[in-house]
């Protein structure tokens, strides 16, 4: 794959003197609470001014106190300087997350669950209104909690998202807690054997939420490992199955990779490290291609 040698080249030394700021902007969650939500753009100023033409892919974790904040990866920013056009980099500090302590997290446990997808779908939303990109051109990508976060995403916002690579994902929220470590996060997510489902857990099962009567759903790829130790790949195989199975000849572009090496992490060493990663931007940079154009 074309971008497996550019990966590899992000290990010989660089030097990047680019700033990168922070796009902040408040949130409207009810009549008595405004949030502020952080937007991390890791800029590279290439040949491309800001505009919808603009390719963005917008990143995030939000789960168990994770610390999910603005960085610097070498790897993939070497990776976009080789492209002919500007994709911008953006990580959605949701509620949920670890980033601005306990009680962040706190804010999207169990019924309160919904918040960190309705925050996800602001800074997305935001990034659009903003002119920063437009839905065409605008790539979601998480993986574990961030991949359940993706796998709402692709069934409550498929007009939002032009592109959507979901990674060793949690997807069927009904039964999660008999597979592998999903026991140990029911503090976080609630109990599917209670009235925690009715209540509330079905609402974030994106297995149980695909709407056969819809015509057009976001292309996403779906990736995982076989011998994931932590979420069992179960919950990708199904959830792909399904889309295969009720998609047949509808708007339902979703593609599969199963890795047969490597942990929950996805790769076993360096070199399919970066043959997944080559997978995950030649989808998004294929997918974008096509909807800068749109």
């Amino acid at each position: 794959m074309r971008l497996i040698s550019l990966f590899l080249k992000s290990l010989l030394p660089v030097k990047m003197e680019h700033r990168f700021p922070t796009l902040s902007f408040l949130r409207k969650v009810s009549n008595s609470m405004e949030i502020i939500l952080h937007c991390f753009m890791d800029m590279v100023d290439l040949r491309s001014p800001l505009g919808q033409s603009t390719s963005l892919r917008l990143v995030c974790h939000g789960l168990n106190v994770v610390e999910y904040t603005s960085r610097y990866v070498r790897s993939e920013i070497f990776i976009l300087i080789q492209f002919t056009f500007l994709i911008h980099f953006s990580k959605a500090n949701i509620r949920g997350g670890g980033e601005f302590g306990p009680k962040w997290h706190q804010a999207a446990l169990k019924e309160k669950r919904h918040k960190c997808y309705e925050d996800f779908i602001a800074v997305g939303e935001d990034l659009v209104s903003s002119n920063i990109c437009k839905p065409s051109t605008l790539a979601a990508r998480g993986g574990s909690n961030g991949g359940l976060l993706m796998g709402m995403m692709y069934v409550l916002r498929p007009d939002l998202f032009g592109a959507i690579h979901c990674a060793v994902p949690l997807l069927d929220m009904k039964r999660f807690h008999t597979l592998l470590a999903g026991a140990s996060w029911m503090d976080e997510y609630g109990d599917p054997e209670s009235d925690d489902w009715d209540n509330f857990l079905h609402k974030y099962s994106p297995y149980h939420l695909i709407d056969e009567e819809n015509t057009k759903y976001s292309p996403m790829l779906v990736t995982t490992s076989t011998r994931d130790d932590r979420v069992h790949p179960g919950h990708a195989r199904k959830m792909v199955k399904k889309l295969w199975d009720l998609g047949e000849g509808k708007d339902w572009p979703v593609y599969y990779y199963e890795n047969i090496e490597g942990g929950h992490g996805g790769a076993a060493d360096a070199k399919q490290s970066a043959f997944m990663t080559s997978l995950a931007y030649d989808f998004m940079w294929d997918t974008l291609c096509r909807g800068r154009s749109e």
